[in-house]
């Protein structure tokens, strides 16, 4: 089933090649959506795609960056189907 995540990563995640990485990965999964650098120095992160491959990238995510990210707070909800790839937002 189809659902969308919505994830706001904190710590030190600028400037640390994160939103280049959740791209390439998010490309490897078939994920569509964006990531983008928001005020503050935290990354949010908005994708579609099956849950189990959703939960793949948070867990890839986590393991690559774990000396960087402090908090993540994750917003589940049903996908719309408005994106077609994913990719970086600035």
């Amino acid at each position: 089933m189809q659902k969308q995540i919505h994830v706001i990563f904190s710590g030190q995640v600028q400037g640390v090649g994160f939103r280049y990485t959740t791209e390439s990965i998010a490309n490897q999964l078939g994920l569509s959506g964006w990531v983008k650098n928001i005020r503050g120095g935290d990354v949010e992160v908005l994708a579609e795609g099956e849950e189990a491959v959703l939960e793949d990238i948070i867990s890839r995510l986590e393991e690559q960056f774990s000396g960087y990210i402090v908090k993540k707070d994750v917003t589940w909800g049903p996908a719309t189907g408005e994106f077609k790839d994913f990719g970086i937002e600035f």
